[in-house]
C-alpha cells in the first residue's frame, strides 16, 4: 500500500471516529435545522448581490439569452451539488468541501481547499459588507436621513475619489457633472476630521452590519435560522413584487434578437452570473446542526438551486422585456428599469430588497466560515481554540468571533470590491475538488453497504461522454465569432487558459472513457474547469499567490501539529 493511500485511509478513519464521537457525546452542536431551514440558507446565499447588480452587465453582453446562461450555470452548479450531496450523505459532519477533500485526497489537499474557502467565504463577505453599506446609505437617503459622508465610505475609495475629482476639475469639468459616487467620495475626503494629519474616514455601516450578523451567529443556530428565514421571506416577496409589476410593462419586441451577439456574447457574462450562484455549498457546513443531514442536506441543495434559478430566469426575461438589453449596463439595473418607465417609487422597495438580500448572504457565510475553521482545528491544522464550542450557545464561539473580526476590520477601511472574480475562482476550485473526490472514492457510483443515503446516479462515461462532448464541440464551433481570441493582452491570457482547459478536459475524458467513470462528476469537473478558464489569467495569478501563502502556513505550522501525522507515525 502506498503512503498516499495509507494517509487517505487514516483520514477517513479520523473523520468517521469524529462523527461517532459527536453523535454519542454532548460535545456537539444543537441539531435544530430541517429541510425548510436549510433551503432558506441556500436561497439566502444564492439570491444576493448578484441579482441586483451583475444581471445587468450579463444582459448587455448576452441580450435576453442571458436567461439561458442562468439555466446553464444552474446546471453546472447542479452537477457539483450532486457530488456535495453524496459526500453529505456519507460524511455528515461540518466542514463542507474541506472535510470531503480530507476524506478523498488527504491532508495537504484538504488544507489547500480549507485555505481556499477562507478566500471564498471571509474575503467575499468583505466585499458584500461594503456593497451592503452603499445600498443602506442610499436607502437612508431616500427617507431623508443622512450620515456624514466620511462615515459611510472606506478610506481607499475616498482617497481615490478625491484624486480623480481633483484631476477632472483641473481639466475644466464641472463638479455637478460628475457622477454621484465620485462627488460623495470627494466630499468625504475634504470634510473628514483629522488627527495628526490623518483623515478619519471609515465605513461604519459595513462595520455595524458585520458586528450584528456575527452576534446572531454567536448566540445560536436557532436564532440564526429564524433571522435568515425572515430575511429570505422578505426578499423573495420583494422580488416577486418586482416581477409582478414589471410583467405589465414587458414589450416582446425587446426580446428580438434573443441572442444578439451569439454564444460568445452570452458566455461573456458567465463570471458575473456564476457569482450570483455562489453559496449553495454553504449548506453543507451546517451538517452537525441538522436533524437528518443525510437526507435533508441533499434535498435542500437541489431545492435552493431550483428556486433561485426560477427567480433568476423570470427576472432576467422581465428586465430585458421592459427595456432594450443594451441599456442595462448599470450598477443597479432593477432600479434603473423602473425609473426608465417612470415608476421610481419602486426604487426604495428595490433598495430595501438589496439590503435584506446582502444581509442574508453575510449571515450564511458568517455561519459557514467558523465551522470550516472548527473542522480544521479538530484535525490539528489550526490551534485547538478554533474548535471550542460555547457551553451555552453550542456554537464555535472563538471561530465565530475571529471570522467577524476578519471581515469587519478590512470592511471598515478597505475597498475590496474587485474580489468578486477571486471569490468565484475559489468556489470553482472547491467544486472541482468535490467532483474529483467522488471520482476518487466512488468512480462507478456504487452504493455503500447499507444502501442508504444519496449517491450520484451512475451513467457510464464510455457510453455517454463522447456524444455529449461532440455535441458541445459542434455548438461551440458554429457559435463562436472569430474575435473571441484576438491578439489583445486580455484575450492572450484567455487563450492560454482555454488551451490549458482543453488539455485537462481531454486527459480527464480519456481516463473517464477507459475506466468507465460516473458521468455526472466527470461533467462537473469539465464544466467547472471551463468556468475557471473564463476568469482570466490575472485572477489565476492572484489565486496562486493566495495558495502559496497558505502552503507556507501549512508547512510552517499545521503539518507539524496534524493529528493525521501523529496517528500515522510519519
Amino acid at each position: 500500500m502506498s503512503i498516499t493511500e495509507l494517509f487517505r485511509r487514516k483520514s477517513v478513519q479520523l473523520i468517521l471516529k469524529e462523527a461517532e464521537f459527536l453523535d454519542e457525546g454532548s460535545q456537539g452542536m444543537k441539531r435544530s435545522l430541517r429541510v425548510l431551514d436549510l433551503t432558506a440558507f441556500g436561497v439566502a446565499a444564492i439570491v444576493g448581490a448578484g441579482i441586483f447588480s451583475t444581471i445587468g452587465t450579463a444582459a448587455v453582453n448576452g441580450g435576453p439569452a442571458v436567461s439561458l446562461l442562468f439555466v446553464f450555470t444552474a446546471f453546472a452548479c447542479g452537477l457539483s451539488a450532486m457530488c456535495y450531496a453524496e459526500f453529505a450523505s456519507s460524511i455528515p459532519i461540518s466542514g463542507s468541501a474541506y472535510t470531503y477533500a480530507y476524506a478523498s485526497f488527504g491532508e495537504l489537499i484538504a488544507w489547500i481547499i480549507g485555505w481556499d474557502l477562507i478566500m471564498e467565504y471571509a474575503i467575499g463577505n468583505i466585499a458584500v459588507a461594503i456593497s451592503w453599506s452603499g445600498y443602506f446609505t442610499g436607502l437612508l437617503h431616500g427617507f431623508g436621513l443622512e450620515i456624514p459622508s466620511y462615515l459611510g465610505i472606506d478610506f481607499l475609495s475616498a482617497a481615490r475619489g478625491f484624486k480623480e475629482v481633483t484631476h477632472e476639475l483641473q481639466n475644466g469639468v464641472n463638479f455637478k457633472d460628475l457622477n454621484l459616487e465620485l462627488q460623495s467620495a470627494y466630499q468625504a475626503w475634504v470634510t473628514a476630521p483629522k488627527i495628526f494629519n490623518v483623515r478619519l474616514i471609515a465605513d461604519l455601516p459595513a462595520l455595524g452590519i458585520v458586528i450584528f450578523i456575527t452576534w446572531i451567529c454567536y448566540i445560536g443556530i436557532r436564532e440564526s435560522k429564524l433571522t435568515n428565514n425572515l430575511m429570505v421571506l422578505l426578499k423573495v416577496v420583494i422580488l416577486l413584487l418586482v416581477i409582478s409589476v414589471g410583467a405589465f410593462y414587458v414589450n416582446p419586441d425587446n426580446w428580438h434578437p434573443f441572442a444578439p451577439k451569439g454564444l460568445t456574447g452570452v458566455l461573456k457574462g458567465i463570471s458575473g452570473v456564476f457569482f450570483a450562484y455562489i453559496g449553495f455549498d454553504a449548506i453543507s457546513t451546517t451538517a452537525e446542526e441538522c436533524k437528518n443531514p443525510k437526507r435533508d442536506i441533499p434535498l435542500s441543495m437541489f431545492l435552493a438551486l431550483l428556486i433561485a434559478t426560477v427567480l433568476y430566469v423570470i427576472l432576467s426575461l422581465v428586465l430585458t422585456g421592459m427595456v432594450n438589453y443594451s441599456e442595462l449596463g448599470v450598477s443597479d439595473p432593477l432600479a434603473f428599469v423602473f425609473s426608465r418607465i417612470h415608476l421610481g417609487y419602486l426604487s426604495g422597495i428595490i433598495a430595501l430588497g438589496a439590503v435584506i438580500a446582502m444581509a442574508s448572504v453575510l449571515l450564511v457565510f458568517q455561519i459557514g466560515q467558523p465551522r470550516i475553521w472548527m473542522s480544521m482545528s479538530r484535525d490539528g491544522l489550526l490551534p485547538r481554540i478554533f474548535s471550542k464550542i460555547h457551553p451555552k450557545y453550542r456554537t464555535p464561539s472563538f471561530s465565530t468571533i475571529i471570522t467577524g473580526l476578519f471581515v469587519a476590520v478590512p470592511a471598515l477601511f478597505m475597498n475590496l470590491t474587485e474580489v468578486i472574480d477571486l471569490t468565484s475562482i475559489g468556489t470553482l476550485f472547491a467544486f472541482v475538488l468535490v467532483s474529483g473526490g467522488i471520482l476518487s472514492l466512488n468512480p462507478r457510483g456504487k452504493r455503500n453497504g447499507n444502501g442508504k443515503g444519496f449517491v450520484v446516479p451512475y451513467l457510464n462515461s464510455r457510453i455517454f461522454l463522447v456524444p455529449i462532448l461532440l455535441l458541445a464541440g459542434i455548438i461551440i464551433y458554429f457559435s463562436f465569432d472569430t474575435g473571441y481570441f484576438d491578439s489583445s493582452v486580455s484575450n492572450t491570457g484567455r487563450s492560454i487558459m482555454f488551451m490549458i482547459f482543453l488539455l485537462l478536459s481531454s486527459v480527464i475524458s480519456i481516463f473517464a472513457v477507459i475506466r468507465q467513470w460516473s458521468l455526472i462528476p466527470v461533467l462537473g469537473l469539465i464544466v467547472n474547469l471551463y468556468l475557471m478558464s473564463e476568469l482570466g489569467l490575472t485572477n489565476w495569478l492572484r489565486f496562486g499567490v493566495w495558495l502559496v501563502v497558505g502552503l507556507i502556513i501549512y508547512f510552517g505550522y499545521s503539518h507539524n501539529k496534524s493529528k493525521l501525522k501523529n496517528l500515522s507515525g510519519f
